[in-house]
C-alpha cells in the first residue's frame, strides 16, 4: 500500500514536470512567434493613405493644380540642370560600377551611297543607384522575421523577380513637375560646406524657408544644399566616406509637410555616419519605406545657389525602367 501510494505521488511529480515544462517551452515559442512577426520601432505603417494596392507614394500629391502652381513661377526663362554628368570616375559609394564604350569603329555601315556610318554605345552599371539618381519605392524595405517588406506593406516575396520587380517599380511614378523650393542649410551656416557627419535639424530647415519668406505646400519638392556637392570629381574620397545630411527629425517634419520628394547635393540624402550608430539609413526607412516619399541624390545645386533662386517649376521625368528600383536622369529647375 505504501508503496502504491509513493508510486502514484512520483507519477504526479513527473507529469507536474513535464507540465510545466511544455508550458514554458509553449510559452517560448508563442514569444518568439510574436517577436518574429513584430515590426520595426515605429510599428506598422500600412495600409497607405492612398489605399492598400496603390504604388506611387507621395507621388500622388502632385495634381494639375501643382503643375500650373509650378507654370506661374517661371518669370525668367532660365533653365538650371541639376544633373551630374555620368562619367568614369565619378563616386561611386559601395561597390557599385560605371561602364560606357563604343563597340565597334563603326557600329553600322558605312552604308548607302552617301556611306553614312552610326555608333552605338553599351552601358553597364547599376542604372537606377548611380550618378544623379532618384530612390524609387522598390529601392528600400524593412526585413520583419523572414520577410522584407516594403511601402504599403507589398512583401519582396510578392513580387522581387530577376529580371524587375512586379510591384513598385519606377514606371508607376509618372513625371515630376510641381513646385520647387531650395534651402541652403550651407549658406544658413555661413560655411561654404557643412562637414560629414554634421545632422540637419528641422529648426534650420524653418529657418531657411523663414529667410526665404516661403511656406512648404503639399505636393512640393525641397532640395537641400548642404555644399557637399562641392567635392564631386575633386574629392572622391571625402566625398563618398561620409555626408553632412538629414537628420532623422528633419525627415519627419519633412514628410509631416506632406512632400512629394526630398533631394539633396549629397550620396545618400541623410547624415552619415548616422545620429544613432546602430541603425542603418533610418532616413531611408523613415522617408521611402514608411511615406512613400521620393530621394533623389547627387544633386548639383551650386548655380541655383549662386543665383539665389530658393522658389522654381521643378521638372523630371525618370525613365521608364519596367520594375526598377530607380532611374538617372537630369532633373531640372525653371524660373
Amino acid at each position: 500500500m505504501l508503496n502504491a501510494t509513493k508510486s502514484n505521488r512520483l507519477t504526479r511529480w513527473y507529469v507536474g514536470i513535464l507540465t510545466a515544462v511544455c508550458l514554458l517551452l509553449m510559452a517560448r515559442w508563442l514569444t518568439q512567434a510574436a517577436a518574429k512577426e513584430k515590426p520595426p520601432a515605429g510599428g506598422k505603417w500600412w495600409p497607405s493613405e492612398w489605399g492598400a494596392g496603390d504604388q506611387r507614394g507621395a507621388a500622388n500629391r502632385m495634381t494639375p493644380q501643382k503643375v500650373l502652381e509650378a507654370t506661374g513661377l517661371i518669370h525668367a526663362g532660365k533653365v538650371y540642370q541639376l544633373g551630374r554628368l555620368y562619367e568614369h570616375g565619378m563616386p561611386l559609394p559601395g561597390k557599385r560600377h560605371f561602364s560606357l564604350t563604343i563597340p565597334g569603329s563603326p557600329t553600322y555601315g558605312p552604308s548607302g551611297k552617301n556611306k553614312t556610318v552610326a555608333f552605338d554605345e553599351i552601358f553597364s552599371g547599376e542604372i537606377g543607384q548611380i550618378g544623379t539618381q532618384l530612390d524609387g519605392l522598390g529601392h528600400f524595405g524593412a526585413r520583419i522575421g523572414d520577410e522584407d517588406y516594403f511601402y504599403n506593406g507589398f512583401k519582396r516575396s510578392e513580387f522581387a523577380k530577376p529580371y524587375g520587380f512586379e510591384k513598385l517599380g519606377v514606371e508607376n511614378i509618372g513625371v515630376f513637375f510641381t513646385r520647387g523650393l531650395l534651402l541652403d542649410v550651407a549658406r544658413l551656416r555661413k560655411v561654404e560646406r557643412l562637414q560629414p557627419g554634421y545632422a540637419i535639424s528641422p529648426q534650420e530647415l524653418q529657418a531657411c524657408l523663414e529667410g526665404a519668406g516661403l511656406k512648404i505646400r503639399e505636393g512640393d519638392v525641397v532640395l537641400v544644399r548642404t555644399g557637399h556637392g562641392l567635392l564631386w570629381m575633386k574629392d572622391n574620397k571625402t566625398f563618398e566616406t561620409g555626408e553632412p545630411g538629414l537628420g532623422v527629425d528633419a525627415a519627419k517634419w519633412l514628410t509631416s509637410q506632406k512632400v512629394t520628394l526630398i533631394g539633396c547635393d549629397n550620396w545618400a540624402i541623410e547624415v552619415v555616419p548616422h545620429e544613432d550608430r546602430e541603425l542603418n539609413f533610418p532616413v531611408h526607412e523613415w522617408i521611402i519605406t514608411r511615406n512613400g516619399v521620393y530621394n533623389l541624390e547627387n544633386l548639383d545645386l551650386e548655380e541655383l545657389a549662386r543665383d539665389k533662386v530658393t522658389e522654381f517649376a521643378f521638372v523630371f521625368a525618370p525613365l521608364r525602367l519596367k520594375g526598377a528600383t530607380g532611374s538617372p536622369g537630369n532633373p531640372i529647375a525653371v524660373r
